[in-house]
């Protein structure tokens, strides 16, 4: 059984940068089959935009997509764990922060994300969440 943040962690997390439009992050969450981006400059984290922010703060708000900068939806960064937490931590994090996604960081950069569902994987795979968090998307 896991122990470590890093044992369940998504590696390698999609960064863009806050002046991308909302369009062309959306593509590319599309094309990489995820539903958070990390916003960054270089190493520094600025904010975590998710599929669901696309639709409820970029599209429903009206104007141009394709003119909306990423960085307007980003919201801050609340919270983080490092790769050696302990799953406890991150998810008494979440529970405190009422978040489902926390960013990883390993020497103030990101390294990787870990999810609500990664946990749920982990340490209940009987459970609902589980069942859903580990299921294949139907494309």
């Amino acid at each position: 059984m896991a122990t470590k943040i890093r044992d369940i962690m998504t590696g390698s997390p999609t960064s863009v940068s806050p002046e991308l439009d909302i369009v062309t992050v959306a593509r590319a969450m599309r094309d990489e089959d995820i539903g958070t981006v990390l916003v960054a400059e270089g190493d520094d984290l600025l904010g975590v935009v998710t599929d669901r922010d696309l639709v409820v703060r970029g599209l429903a708000a009206g104007g141009d997509p394709a003119q909306a900068t990423i960085g307007g939806l980003a919201s801050s960064v609340t919270a983080t764990v490092g790769p050696d937490d302990s799953l406890d931590k991150a998810a008494q994090i979440m529970r405190e922060r009422s978040v489902r996604r926390l960013p990883v960081l390993e020497d103030g950069r990101p390294v990787g994300i870990v999810s609500i569902g990664d946990l749920a994987i982990e340490r209940d795979s009987a459970s609902a969440l589980a069942d859903i968090s580990a299921a294949r998307p139907n494309t």
